[in-house]
């Protein structure tokens, strides 16, 4: 068994050049020991927390319920509907505002849950068109026709087909859109 010999290495702390008492020894001092010690408890407490957020974030994943999940799927899907039409003025009243800007279903998500997600149904329009004039529906569909067309706005109309969102669903709809969205920011 051959012996081991003191070699000349760099403190761990200031980087100063020491000769190690043994092979575990990282440090040139008492006070860089100190320093190391509490440096090595501060990343380990760091560590900690970062896996108790993880956890907890996990476990009320799981504690989320259907209606929760379509909650998240909705603000992620009305922050894509923003983010898409920010360039144009409100659907219904044609005025760029200062304000407030909202997702406006043209069929409502009371009426027919199955249009909630459809892209065709949902544009950009004020604050005061959708919540004071209850969407200013005349409006909309007037300039919906001019948007998309009287064939899709008929569509829109006539669709009584339900629709049942599973978790699963809402989950892809999630990531879908949270991709959507990344790649029109991306185009800006």
């Amino acid at each position: 068994m051959t012996k081991w010999t003191p070699k000349m290495s760099k403190c761990k702390i200031c980087r100063a050049e020491f000769t190690k008492r043994s092979m575990t020894h990282k440090v040139c001092s008492d006070s860089c020991a100190v320093e190391l010690l509490r440096k090595t408890r501060e990343e380990a407490k760091l560590k900690a927390d970062r896996t108790e957020r993880v956890e907890t974030k996990k476990a009320l994943e799981k504690l989320k319920t259907r209606s929760d999940w379509l909650k998240d799927a909705q603000v992620v899907f009305n922050q894509y509907i923003r983010e898409r039409d920010k360039a144009e003025p409100c659907i219904s009243c044609q005025r760029f505002h200062q304000g407030q800007y909202h997702a406006g279903h043209f069929v409502s998500v009371g009426s027919r849950p199955n249009l909630r997600f459809d892209e065709q149904n949902v544009h950009r329009q004020c604050a005061p068109c959708n919540n004071h004039l209850s969407g200013n529906i005349i409006h909309y569909r007037m300039n919906l026709i001019k948007k998309i067309g009287v064939d899709a706005v008929v569509r829109l109309e006539t669709d009584f087909e339900p629709k049942k969102y599973i978790i699963d669903d809402l989950k892809k709809l999630i990531t879908e859109y949270r991709k959507k969205i990344k790649n029109l920011k991306e185009k800006d």
